[in-house]
């Protein structure tokens, strides 16, 4: 059988039954009771859905069916059924169809559902990440989270990019925050000693290793041959920070870009958010609007408003003399050589431009030893996209190709040259200007819902003393 032949599904989805074409269609529908009610008159009136909808599905059991009294009564919320009957128009307001069923079998009976049909707290559902995606909340998430990985993928596959798979253990720090998860084989309650010092020697890598902050060196490497290249993938840091805004592990795309500047990249970044953020609009409409019903009255607004603005684009210095003469209070001081705080970059966005921002060059103190050091020997050729809400959104900067400057780089952040041998070839043989950024798949997600904690746009969270599911 070719793949062509293979039906992967033999069933309707709940989502191409309740369109008005599928009206006068004969389907076998599989999914979860949500809600069922009895008529005397009628029979039994079941909420059903499989996911592929934020709206469930009514299907009319007649009383007329032969297993009516032993499997219909016997169904409660959370059971998984297959029905099989017509397509008709509905009577009912609010929904075109409604499934008509002719045969109906109990695949899995459900015992007293903790998930009842009320409003459960975010934190509790969080308890039940087994259960919580069958929520409308969750669905929707699901659904959107999807939409941004389709879009991310099909926007640098039709740009000509390659998708590479960068290790998620590694033996360096890209970040140079060196708060990284250690990976090991050795026994920690016995460890090998060698000058009363734990023999890595002895360890399955022959060295100290952990899980990756990043793919962006790995990029490097296959964009030094391969011109532009993007990976995109789980990565982890293990920061005691236990707030709404992070998460120890999440998923990061890394485009990779040769022969390319920071202007460039900047041109990159505005384009791909654009994007992203118009096929979501475009292809999960009816989600977003539940989370503008719901969740934030203006996630539509604000998602439009992004793309349909030109981004404003200023230095670092620049955003730094605009704060200091806004006249605000601010919480964390705003002063030359300290990273912005997200209050800062929400003023700049949301109350002085009111659009989308990308700051560039950036002081070279307080930031990464590979950003390319720009010709006032003070900044280096760093941006950051701000969005209104969040604030950053991107990371990104040129990176420093001129052997020398990065060997001078490498020492002033206290980095042992030796160790990234491989990095530094790259810059000895066929060395080209190169630019890349990072953006978190969280992030996004968490920007375009409204949702208020991050850990609840990712389906299973990782954050301090939570590991579980």
């Amino acid at each position: 059988m070719s793949g062509s032949e293979v039906q992967h599904c033999v069933t309707t989805p709940v989502r191409r039954a309740l369109e008005a074409g599928a009206v006068g269609q004969q389907a076998r529908i599989q999914g979860w009771v949500r809600t069922k009610r009895s008529s005397k008159a009628v029979g039994t009136f079941l909420e059903l859905n499989d996911g592929s909808s934020l709206r469930n599905l009514q299907v009319v059991v007649p009383q007329s069916l032969a297993n009516y009294e032993t499997v219909v009564n016997s169904l409660s919320t959370g059971a998984s059924v297959s029905v099989e009957g017509d397509i008709v128009e509905s009577p009912a307001p609010g929904q075109e169809t409604e499934l008509r069923a002719l045969r109906l079998d109990v695949v899995g009976h459900a015992g007293e559902y903790p998930l009842a049909k009320k409003r459960h707290s975010f934190e509790y559902l969080r308890s039940m990440a087994h259960l919580r995606p069958r929520t409308n909340t969750f669905g929707a998430i699901a659904r959107v989270r999807n939409e941004v990985c389709r879009s991310i993928h099909a926007y640098f596959q039709q740009r000509d990019y390659l998708y590479i798979q960068t290790p998620i253990i590694t033996g360096i720090d890209a970040e140079g925050a060196g708060q990284m998860f250690q990976v090991t084989s050795l026994d920690l309650t016995n460890p090998p000693l060698r000058d009363a010092a734990v023999d890595f020697s002895l360890d399955l890598f022959g060295r100290p290793t952990h899980l990756a902050v990043s793919g962006q060196l790995e990029a490097e490497i296959m964009a030094s041959a391969l011109s532009h290249v993007y990976t995109f993938g789980p990565t982890f840091r293990a920061e005691n920070s236990n707030t709404s805004r992070h998460l120890a592990e999440f998923w990061m795309v890394e485009p990779e870009v040769a022969f390319c500047d920071l202007a460039l990249l900047m041109d990159i970044a505005e384009d791909f958010l654009k994007v992203v953020f118009s096929d979501v609009l475009a292809n999960c409409m009816e989600d977003m609007r539940f989370f503008n019903d719901r969740i934030d009255n203006t996630v539509l607004e604000t998602l439009e408003h992004v793309v349909t603005s030109d981004f404003v684009r200023l230095t670092y210095t620049e955003a730094i003399e605009i704060l200091r003469v806004s006249g605000r209070d601010f919480e964390f001081p705003v002063e030359w050589g300290h990273d912005l705080q997200a209050e800062h970059e929400r003023y700049l966005t949301e109350e002085h431009f009111k659009l989308p921002v990308i700051l560039v060059d950036y002081p070279a103190s307080i930031k990464a030893f590979y950003m390319r050091l720009n010709d006032d020997d003070r900044t280096v050729a760093a941006m950051d996209v701000l969005v209104p809400k969040i604030g950053e959104i991107i990371g990104g900067s040129q990176r420093e190709e001129r052997l020398d400057v990065l060997l001078t780089r490498m020492h002033a952040h206290g980095l042992d040259p030796e160790e990234y041998w491989w990095y530094l070839d790259l810059r000895r043989f066929g060395s080209v200007p190169h630019s890349g950024f990072g953006l978190g798949l969280e992030r996004v997600v968490h920007f375009m819902t409204g949702m208020q904690n991050i850990r609840d746009v990712i389906p299973f969270p990782r954050t301090p003393r939570s590991a579980d599911f």
